[in-house]
C-alpha cells in the first residue's frame, strides 16, 4: 500500500508577510505579549511563510524575531513556538545535538529521526549538521554509540540506502527475506550484521516486498523475528524501520501515546513529533492515533498540557 501522508499545516492563503510581522511586533511591545496572536500566526503558516515573516520583520524593525520571541515567551510554550521559526531539517539537526550533548545520550531520539528517514533526507540532515556543528554527523555518533547499533546507524547516516526511485526487485526481495532468515531464526545465535546491510541499504518500498517474503519463507512476521533475535537500542532502531516501512504514522502514533502515557509526559517528544510533522503527515498520525488507542491526540494532548503551550500544540494539530 501506498502511504497517503495528510499534513495538518499548510500555506496559509491569502498571506501577507510583512503585516504578520507587523501584528507580531504589536504583540510583543510595550507591557505584557499577547500570545494568542503569536499563536495564530506562526502555527498558522507553513515553514516556508514563517521564513518570510521574519525576514519581513528584520527588514521593518531591524531586530530580529527569534530573539524577540525567546526574550517574550518562556518554557515549552517557548520551544514549541522557537521550533516553528527553525527551517525543518535545521530543527532536526538541532534535536538530534541535543540528543548526543552532555551525559548520557538519548537513542530513542536518534532512532525515531534516523531510522524513519528516506536516503534523499538523509543526505540533507547529513549536510546540515555538519554546516551548523563543525563536526560530521557520523563522527559525533560513533562517539556517543556502540555495537551493532552503532554500525546500523552508521550505515542509515553515511546514505547506503537505495533512493525512492530504484525500482523495487521481487527476486531479490525472496533473496534478502532468505538472508534474514537464515541470519537469525534458522540458526544459533543472531548475525547482525546480514540484519544491518539489509535493513539500511533497501529502500523502504523494498523492505515491504521483503517482509511479506519474509513470512511466507518462515510463517513469522519480521516483527516477531527480531523481538526473538534482538535487544535493547538494536531491537529498537530495527522495530522502528519496520513500524515505518509498514506506516509512519502508527510509528509516530505509537510515540506520541508513549511520550503521554503513564506517570509525567515526555514533552521533548510530544512538541518534536507535533513540529516535525505538521506538515508532512500530522493529519494522518491523528486518524492512526484514534484508529490504534480509540481516543483523539487532540484529547490526549489536552489533557497532558495546559496554557499556552497547549494552545500552540493544538494549534497546530488543526481540528479535533
Amino acid at each position: 500500500m501506498d502511504y497517503q501522508p495528510v499534513p495538518t499545516v499548510r500555506n496559509a492563503s491569502p498571506f501577507d508577510a510583512a503585516q504578520d510581522a507587523q501584528v507580531l511586533r504589536s504583540a510583543m511591545k510595550g507591557f505584557g505579549t499577547n500570545e494568542e496572536e503569536i499563536i495564530d500566526i506562526l502555527a498558522g503558516r507553513s515553514n516556508q511563510q514563517r521564513q518570510a515573516i521574519k525576514g519581513a520583520f528584520e527588514a521593518e524593525f531591524e531586530r530580529d524575531l527569534v530573539d524577540d520571541l525567546k526574550d517574550e515567551l518562556g518554557g515549552k510554550f517557548e520551544d514549541v513556538i522557537v521550533g516553528l521559526m527553525m527551517p525543518p531539517v535545521e530543527y532536526l539537526c538541532k534535536q538530534l545535538h541535543s540528543a548526543m550533548a552532555g551525559i548520557g545520550t538519548e537513542e530513542a531520539t536518534l532512532v525515531e529521526i534516523l531510522c524513519t528517514k528516506s536516503n534523499e533526507e538523509m543526505a540533507q540532515i547529513v549536510a546540515a549538521y555538519e554546516e551548523r556543528y563543525q563536526r560530521p554527523l557520523a563522527e559525533q555518533m560513533c562517539s556517543e554509540t556502540s555495537g551493532f547499533f552503532r554500525r546500523l546507524l552508521t550505515l542509515i547516516v553515511t546514505g547506503v540506502r537505495d533512493g525512492l526511485n530504484t525500482p523495487v526487485d521481487a527476486e531479490e526481495a525472496k533473496e534478502q527475506a532468505a538472508q534474514l532468515y537464515s541470519a537469525g531464526e534458522a540458526k544459533l545465535g543472531t548475525d547482525e550484521e546480514v540484519f544491518n546491510r539489509i535493513m539500511s541499504h533497501a529502500s523502504f518500498p523494498q523492505l515491504r516486498l521483503v517482509f511479506e517474503e519474509y513470512k511466507e519463507l518462515s510463517g513469522q512476521t519480521i516483527e516477531q523475528a527480531i523481538k526473538h533475535e534482538m535487544s535493547d537500542e538494536l531491537h529498537e532502531a530495527m522495530m522502528a524501520i519496520v513500524e515505518c516501512v509498514q506506516s509512519p504514522a502508527a510509528f509516530f502514533a505509537n510515540r506520541l501515546y508513549k511520550a503521554m502515557n503513564g506517570a509525567g509526559t515526555d514533552d521533548a517528544t510530544l512538541i518534536r513529533i507535533i513540529v516535525s510533522r505538521s506538515e508532512i503527515d500530522l493529519e494522518t498520525i491523528k486518524q492512526e492515533f484514534e484508529r490504534i488507542y480509540n481516543r483523539t491526540l487532540h484529547s490526549a494532548v489536552v489533557a497532558e498540557t495546559s496554557g499556552d503551550y497547549k494552545r500552540a500544540l493544538t494549534a497546530l494539530l488543526g481540528t479535533a
